[in-house]
């Protein structure tokens, strides 16, 4: 059974990426995600407040905000509270890319060009195969538009893909007022890869404490369907890979990605939840699809069920919201 897949330009041994989660922290962790059956892996994100805190303009911007808002300093780790250091990353990264096989993929989390730049180039000096930009930008200002805020991840994208050589995946939100054209800008501005999505965290309120809650819940199976969808109109559309992210834990889920036309499915919440050999056991379990139902690759499956493959796409997509609701039967 073929599960080879293309992806970023590299050929891999099938299609089962892991994306950034603590686990990636730990060599001998990405060490046994090779073992299990990863065909390549996404390190933990350096983020931008970690690049920021080394700069004086941080420093002055923390001293103006003590003297009005200082409460709100308290909604930013410590920088002793980040696991790494900027200088500590990129040695783990010349570490992990000696001790496995598979592509390793540097991950820079963040919005604004900053350090980024220099880091992206430190990155691909201490051999990452890739780069993934994981842009995690919320607009409040009211007075930021939807053109400035589509410009500022273009001009990074740009401007990252013009300092390294080496192929870059872009991370993102749903949250685009036109989102195919947002993905047609970020593939024009040289995107490899368009990675959906990120998933927004949402901090509750503590009604006792009258405080901010900042707990982290894993991705369910349900949120896959909105990536299957963007995948399935964009895959004959754009030259840039398509990758899945959130919601992919079982076999049937990483088949699903495959026919609505991303080239890999990547999973974190599933492997927290169920350990770092559940990707074997995916893997496995694919095969035997793939048998019963007399597939003989991936690549043969990959894009089936996309739009592109109707000739009317938009007619396809009406169609598809008027049958959901048509055939929606309420419990009594």
């Amino acid at each position: 059974m073929d599960l080879t897949t293309k992806y970023l330009g590299f050929e891999l041994k099938n299609p089962l990426v892991v994306s950034p989660s603590p686990q990636c922290e730990s060599l001998d962790n990405v060490k046994r995600m090779e073992d299990a059956g990863a065909a390549a892996v996404v390190l933990h994100s350096l983020f931008e407040e970690q690049i920021a805190h080394l700069s004086h303009e941080l420093n002055a911007n923390l001293q103006q905000g003590e003297e009005s808002f200082a409460e709100a300093l308290s909604y930013f780790p410590d920088a002793g509270e980040y696991r790494m250091g900027p200088d500590t990353y990129i040695e783990y990264v010349r570490q992990v890319k000696a001790a496995v096989g598979v592509p390793v993929i540097g991950s820079l989390n963040g919005v604004s060009k900053g350090g980024w730049l220099d880091f992206a180039k430190q990155i691909e000096e201490a051999g990452a195969d890739a780069l993934e930009l994981n842009v995690y930008f919320i607009p409040t200002n009211p007075d930021m538009d939807g053109r400035t805020v589509e410009n500022l991840y273009i001009d990074l994208v740009r401007d990252v893909k013009a300092a390294i050589s080496i192929p870059v995946a872009v991370k993102v939100g749903p949250y685009f007022s036109a989102f195919a054209n947002m993905a047609k800008k970020l593939d024009e501005a040289g995107a490899d890869a368009l990675v959906l999505f990120n998933r927004f965290y949402q901090p509750d309120l503590n009604l006792e404490t009258l405080e901010v809650k900042a707990d982290l819940m894993l991705s369910s199976p349900g949120e896959l369907r909105p990536r299957l969808r963007w995948v399935a109109i964009l895959c004959s559309l754009i030259k840039a890979d398509m990758a899945i992210t959130g919601g992919v834990h079982t076999a049937e889920d990483v088949l699903k990605c495959m026919m609505a036309g991303a080239k890999v499915a990547m999973m974190t919440s599933a492997l927290l939840k169920n350990g770092i050999g559940h990707l074997g056991t995916v893997r496995d379990a694919m095969a035997q699809w793939m048998e019963k139902h007399e597939y003989d690759s991936v690549r043969q499956m990959q894009g089936s069920l996309s739009q592109g493959k109707c000739a009317e796409p938009a007619a396809f997509e009406r169609a598809n919201y008027l049958k959901i609701l048509k055939h929606y039967t309420p419990s009594l």
